[in-house]
């Protein structure tokens, strides 16, 4: 078996690759070397290892023979795992897009051995197909024109960069007026692009974007705007049941490929996951209502049985794709794992109980997808909720709670057939920054279910991370079998700290608040922009960049500096630092035109600006942790929509909250607006009715 140089690599993706026939290098001066020494191109494929097309793209080409042969001779082949490196990715992707008009993965792009661009795409098959040139012709194009123009292709590289940097320059030098009008904006835009019918924004494939929820629930909650939260509940109630939500194990799958949240693409992905259950939890705290809650607690049910390592961090993702048939283990189908055909549910539930799970969950004899171009879902079923448990108590005849109990006692018994199978593939490295967005997760879930096993949760990954991960106050960007490595990025950081922040208002253990403080001013010392505010994705010490960037998109992740505004406005307003305000006020001010003209691409930075404008509010607790009046203040405060306040435990620690003491024996609340605080309360009727 053919092995080559990514079998030293750490990366489940690129592990993947190590026998391939192609000669792979990964990223670094040794590619870099060969490629000037050689006098040839860089080819380079980035992806992830959880990534539908590119396994195909794999399957088709980077095992080939005959194209391993044209890749070997004509350049030099770099493999990229994208969730290693966001920062490789960010750079040719962003010059991909500008080029072609799209992106994905897997991403192909040509360098000249000083790793500038000159041409890209994403997938190519094997062969002149589905309009697309083939890979075969396109390498052995692109090598010809290598050795007959190259003085048109170096100045097209060096053309490419110095645009690519003019694209990415952010700000200007005016100062600019923002206010919450931005919010409302931004609100417009998600009103107009809504899907009052079956909820989401746009059409498909339908992505869930977390961020969107974020935003619209604080728009809410800020401005009274019922339309907001009459948006975010819909499209969350509608996720729930459609097969993009994981009907039997928890979760949701990357995104629904109609506009129905019907069929998914396959994969889960632990930041999906984290966002996704922060939504639902906030939607339970804004209604109270327990279907929100229900959610929420089979996405941590999900991440807490099969995303978690033994020592309580966190895994990256599960794959689409599993193996169809166990006699045949290398073929493999989107969904296998996960659907079902009706004669299977019959088998495991009994004929009486398998008609009532049918109609609960959309189940048919001949399977359920009558949209399917590839036949991966012949006369199998994705389960969605088809009827209510209440109508299919009307329908059957029987009483609701009975139906309650049995689709409980159904979906169990499933589940434990569907574990038999071969599980999708795990990506089992843990990343920094998916970590911090699940802590946050596993604390909001322990403060609006008062459930200490998540706060425990989040406290394992926490430690992990900050024992394993780290430096001295350096974060590393990714850990797997026994190894941290690479050098942290902004989002490792802003994502970190909005984690330990959220652990701290959960626990109100001072350490957790302490490391988020020295992690900002770590994360403001190598990746700040002196000058002209905002932060750079990257730290400037990596020579192989050729471009480096400041993220200003809230996709399927926030944008670093949208995650870093909002946790330098938290800080600032439970430290009162007069440093971590400037820095979130020049990242305004650096965004303010993307702020004020395309506000709903970056609305977790609109959120954050529109909270900086707003007086900093405290809601500080005195007395003993683990005290009964102390936990039930605590709890009453949790189960709350709060989202401008900081929970504090008057320490040492934190200054401004040194002086505030219990009362007459009894734990105290202190509700405080910059520091000045109306009278303390003791009872949780009384704070309830004060908040």
């Amino acid at each position: 078996m053919h092995t080559n140089r990514l079998a030293a690599e750490k990366s489940p993706y690129l592990l993947q690759h190590a026998h391939n026939p192609v000669d792979w290098y990964p990223w670094g001066g040794e590619a870099f070397e060969k490629a000037r020494r050689e006098d040839k191109p860089i080819f380079l494929s980035v992806g992830y290892s959880t990534c539908h097309w590119c396994h195909v793209m794999e399957r088709e080409s980077f095992e080939s023979g005959e194209i391993a042969e044209v890749l070997n001779r004509y350049y030099v082949p770099v493999k990229v795992d994208r969730e290693e490196r966001p920062d490789v990715d960010r750079v040719y992707m962003t010059f991909v897009q500008a080029t072609t008009g799209s992106g994905g993965w897997p991403m192909s792009v040509w360098l000249t051995p000083d790793r500038k661009p000159f041409f890209g795409g994403t997938y190519f098959p094997p062969d002149n197909r589905y309009g697309r040139p083939g890979f075969k012709t396109v390498l052995e194009y692109v090598a010809h024109a290598w050795v007959t123009d190259r003085p048109r292709i170096l100045q097209s590289g060096d053309d490419i960069l110095e645009e690519l940097r003019k694209q990415t320059l952010i700000g200007d030098s005016a100062k600019h007026w923002l206010d919450e009008s931005i919010a409302d904006s931004c609100f417009q835009v998600f009103r107009r692009s809504y899907d009052s019918r079956m909820g989401g924004f746009g059409t498909a494939p339908k992505f869930p974007r977390p961020v969107s929820f974020h935003f619209l629930l604080r728009h809410y909650a800020a401005s009274g705007n019922q339309e907001a939260l009459d948006m975010t509940l819909h499209t969350l109630r509608e996720m729930a049941k459609g097969g993009m939500c994981d009907q039997l194990g928890g979760g949701f799958h990357r995104y629904s490929v109609d506009g129905n949240w019907f069929v998914p693409h396959f994969e889960k992905m632990l930041y999906d996951q984290a966002q996704l259950a922060a939504a639902y939890l906030e939607a339970y705290q804004v209604t109270r209502d327990a279907q929100y809650a229900s959610v929420a607690r089979d996405i941590l049910g999900y991440v807490l049985r099969d995303l978690t390592s033994p020592e309580g961090a966190f895994y990256s993702a599960e794959d689409a794709d599993s193996v169809v048939d166990p006699a045949h283990p290398c073929e493999k189908g989107e969904g296998a794992f996960y659907i079902f055909r009706a004669s299977e549910i019959e088998q495991a539930l009994g004929p009486d109980m398998a008609r009532l799970f049918a109609d609960r969950y959309g189940v048919r004899p001949d399977g359920n997808v009558r949209e399917d171009p590839h036949g991966e879902f012949t006369g199998r079923n994705i389960l969605y909720q088809a009827m209510s448990e209440e109508e299919v108590a009307r329908r059957h005849g029987v009483s609701e709670t009975d139906v309650r109990l049995a689709m409980a006692a159904a979906r169990r018994q499933l589940l434990s057939l569907r574990n038999r199978r071969v599980r999708p593939h795990l990506d089992d490295k843990i990343l920094t920054a998916w970590n911090g967005l699940m802590i946050s997760a596993f604390a909001l879930g322990a403060r609006a279910l008062g459930d200490a096993s998540y706060a425990a949760a989040a406290r394992r990954a926490a430690d992990f991370v900050l024992a394993r991960m780290t430096q001295g106050d350096t974060l590393l960007r990714r850990y797997r079998d026994g190894e941290a490595a690479i050098p942290g990025f902004l989002d490792d950081y802003a994502f970190l700290i909005q984690g330990l922040i959220a652990l701290y208002e959960a626990s109100f253990e001072p350490l957790y608040l302490m490391r988020a403080i020295r992690l900002c001013e770590e994360m403001m010392r190598r990746f700040g922009s002196s000058g002209d505010g905002g932060f750079y994705s990257a730290a400037g010490d990596d020579p192989s960049l050729v471009l480096r960037m400041k993220d200003d998109y809230d996709g399927a992740e926030p944008a670093g500096n949208s995650a870093a505004a909002a946790v330098l406005v938290k800080l600032t307003a439970i430290t009162g630092r007069d440093d971590f305000r400037q820095a979130a006020d020049d990242l305004f001010q650096a965004f303010a035109t993307r702020l004020r003209s395309v506000p709903h691409t970056i609305p977790l930075m609109v959120s954050a600006c529109v909270a900086s404008r707003r007086p900093g509010k405290q809601i500080v607790l005195a007395g003993e942790r683990g005290d009964p009046g102390f936990d039930s203040l605590a709890a009453a405060v949790g189960a709350r929509f709060l989202p401008d306040a900081s929970m504090l435990h008057a320490a040492p620690e934190l200054p401004a909250t040194a002086a505030m003491r219990p009362l007459d024996g009894k734990a105290a609340v202190y509700v405080c607006e910059n520091f000045t605080c109306r009278l303390p309360v003791t009872d949780p009727a009384q704070l309830s009715e004060l908040l």
